[in-house]
């Protein structure tokens, strides 16, 4: 495993990754954190040395994909090949949630009919909730029903921040 930390306008921005794939990202420079979101079938041992230098590969992918984003390409993370483990509907709903495209916001249950269940509200909530990947599958883009931002595991104003960035609120 590897990982690295960027500044960003929001602050630091932690990226964990496999060979192959980005396993967990978020707002924070704390990398168990972000291990701790990683599923267990996911995380090779030894843990992760912090402070990996990017070097080549999908966490130097990941780095430039997060500067693009804020330099403008809102698309750049969604060319980041993704791995997060969960049951068959969590799963599918992060998919789902990837391909909604920068400044479109979803509700709950919009996203819930996009993943094929209109009635697993709750369960797309919980997609979102125990998203690993921040940025790259981009629950920051899904709010309540009545238009509120809802939750966001790095805060609110992060939340606000990105959607204003991507032009939509």
């Amino acid at each position: 495993m590897h990982t690295t930390t960027i500044a960003t306008p929001d602050g630091p921005f932690t990226l964990v990754a496999s060979d192959d794939a980005l396993l967990a990202s978020g707002w924070t420079e704390r990398v168990d954190d972000l291990v701790a979101l990683i599923h267990r079938s996911l995380v090779p041992a030894p843990a992760p040395a912090e402070g990996t230098p990017p070097g080549t590969g999908v966490l130097a992918d990941a780095a430039e994909a997060v500067r693009a984003y804020y330099d403008g390409d809102h698309h750049a993370p969604s060319r980041v090949p993704v791995r997060q483990a969960s049951g068959e509907y969590r799963a599918h709903a992060w998919d789902v949630l990837r391909d909604v495209a920068p400044g479109e916001r979803l509700t709950y249950t919009e996203y819930a009919v996009r993943t094929g269940r209109p009635s697993a509200v709750r369960a797309a909530a919980g997609a979102c909730a125990m998203n690993a990947a921040a940025l790259f599958v981009p629950c920051h883009r899904v709010l309540r029903t009545d238009g509120t931002l809802g939750g966001f595991r790095y805060g609110l104003g992060i939340k606000e921040s990105l959607l204003r960035r991507e032009g939509t609120e």
